[in-house]
């Protein structure tokens, strides 16, 4: 049978248009998960930024190593999933790359001086301008402007942490920034200060690059505590603050008009049937709001605190085993449906399916052999 022209090229358009639709679908469920690392010799033996692409359901597969870096320690990318930024453990640098939108790979921007010795977190501001940086052995937290093509502007600010180092000899000798996070509205950054045993607070002007302590400027913890991580509910007034080195968490009534943390409540971060040394590292609410984890280095855990809605208040709901040793993070993908644990010091990323409703976690099976693993993130 002879198909008239006219119909046989509204076939090939359509098949066309159905396979650039099935192309797109294709590519818009296709997931990119950057891991980071320690490489000096003194702190691990990582292999630089691995990259990993999963399409769907399939399982994660490597597509670039990033190699020949310092400790990129602490990871993040952009709103847009255009660039990643990265700080690197003991250096003064932050460094940006340009993520490929087809690949998800990356390619080095430039690099920029943090005013600071190492960097451990970074975050972006709402608008996309200015990259904050937690200058842990400084005590400083810094603002470095982000220019229109990704890269990082000269430093515009860097604000020093005041007050008196907490009673840990060894732990506590002065400011230790390890967290800088801003608030959901936005509008605050706190700061977890783990050397002076509190929580500071500032404000950001975004075009011109300042910083503004916020008033209060800061909540002071229990001493000893060393205030590691802080994560906030996404729909009620509660901030959650891990306390690194006395394995607890602090619920807060977080102001989100004035900035302001009010201590509601304390909580151990391990069991009570547990004896040995612990040290918590990190955490995040769930998307629910109906729980939030945290990691535990020696009990090798992540625990699971339900949340009270009414009250913010936290009741430990169970703790399970991230299958490695030393937690030192963990990040729950974009949607919130799975957990992946990096297990610092047996050099494995094991991930875990997340039950909405009872808050569990439960191993996917998938683990991905990773060198050192420290941070994670995702486009």
């Amino acid at each position: 049978m002879t198909i008239p022209r006219r119909d046989f090229l509204l076939s090939v358009a359509g098949i066309g248009a159905a396979a650039c639709v099935e192309g797109l679908a294709a590519q818009a469920t296709r997931s990119f998960m950057y891991v980071g690392s320690f490489t000096a010799p003194d702190r691990g033996h990582g292999d630089g930024i691995s990259v990993y692409q999963r399409t769907g359901t399939d399982r994660w597969m490597q597509i670039q190593l990033v190699k020949d870096l310092e400790n990129p320690s602490f990871l993040v990318t952009d709103r847009q999933g255009r660039y990643l930024y990265a700080v690197h453990g003991d250096g003064d640098l932050a460094s940006a790359y340009r993520i490929d939108p087809a690949t998800g790979g990356l390619a080095l921007i430039a690099h920029q001086a943090t005013g600071g010795k190492n960097g451990v977190h970074l975050t972006i501001d709402a608008s996309g301008k200015a990259l904050i940086v937690a200058n842990y052995a400084s005590g400083t937290l810094a603002v470095l402007p982000i220019n229109a093509d990704g890269s990082l502007a000269a430093l515009s600010d860097l604000a020093t942490l005041p007050g008196m180092p907490g009673p840990h000899r060894i732990q506590q000798p002065s400011s230790y920034p390890h967290h800088c996070p801003f608030d959901p509205t936005g509008r605050f950054i706190v700061v977890p200060d783990k050397g002076l045993d509190k929580i500071f607070v500032f404000r950001l002007d975004a075009a011109a690059g300042k910083l503004t302590p916020n008033d209060p400027p800061w909540v002071t913890t229990r001493a000893g505590a060393g205030p590691r991580h802080v994560d906030f509910h996404r729909t009620r007034p509660y901030a959650y603050v891990l306390n690194e080195l006395d394995s607890s968490m602090t619920t807060y009534q977080f102001d989100s008009g004035r900035g302001e943390l009010k201590p509601i409540q304390i909580v151990p971060t391990i069991p009570d049937t547990y004896t040995g040394n612990n040290t918590a590292a990190e955490i995040a609410v769930a998307r629910s709001g109906r729980f939030v984890y945290a990691s535990n280095r020696g009990h090798n855990s992540i625990v699971i605190f339900g949340i009270d809605a009414a009250s913010g208040r936290l009741t430990p709901v169970g703790w399970e085993p991230t299958q490695g040793l030393t937690p030192r993070y963990f990040g729950l993908d974009p949607a919130g449906a799975n957990l992946y644990a990096a297990n610092q010091e047996s050099d494995t990323v094991v991930a875990f399916r997340v039950n909405e409703r009872t808050g569990g976690l439960m191993p996917t099976g998938e683990t991905l052999g990773t060198r050192t693993p420290c941070t994670i993130a995702f486009r």
